[in-house]
């Protein structure tokens, strides 16, 4: 197979086993804090940070792509979630669930476009400096398995 089919693939089926995770949340469970230093994070923010990475992560991919330079060194990380949290604050964990399967589903299509050679373009990523799109898009499955341990933690599991 493939290694854009592979990852596209395998977006798809962490996607739908988050989606389900995230789906069969109790109400109570969506404002248990899971981050306390710095900014308070709910599971509910995890799931907005989530969706708002990946829309972010989308175009950045795409810069890349077609020969841009990816995030900028300037680029303050920190202020990017405050914010992006700040704009997603008065949706619900429902729609932030729909968000975060239609924003997968736009990455894994776009993702299923690529040729084997873009994935060695590199780019600069936010949090990993200087590297390929290969390597980005697998930083996606790590990211969403960090916060979704971080979240687990508060559950005691």
């Amino acid at each position: 197979m493939p290694e854009v089919a592979e990852l596209a693939e395998k977006l798809k089926s962490e996607g739908e086993k988050y989606a389900a995770i995230f789906a069969d949340l109790a109400d109570d469970q969506w404002t248990k804090e899971v981050y306390t230093e710095g900014s308070v994070w709910t599971v509910r923010s995890i799931l907005a940070h989530l969706v708002t990475a990946e829309r972010g992560l989308a175009k950045l991919f795409a810069n890349i792509r077609d020969g841009g330079p990816g995030a900028g060194e300037d680029f303050d990380i920190d202020r990017y979630n405050a914010g992006q949290q700040e704009k997603t604050r008065e949706l619900t964990p429902q729609e932030l669930l729909e968000q975060y399967k239609s924003v997968r589903a736009d990455l894994i299509t776009w993702v299923s476009t690529l040729d084997e050679a873009d994935l060695d373009k590199t780019g600069r990523h936010p949090f990993m400096g200087q590297t390929t799109l290969r390597e980005m898009i697998k930083m996606i499955y790590i990211h969403n398995q960090t916060h979704y341990r971080d979240a687990r933690r508060v559950f005691g599991h």
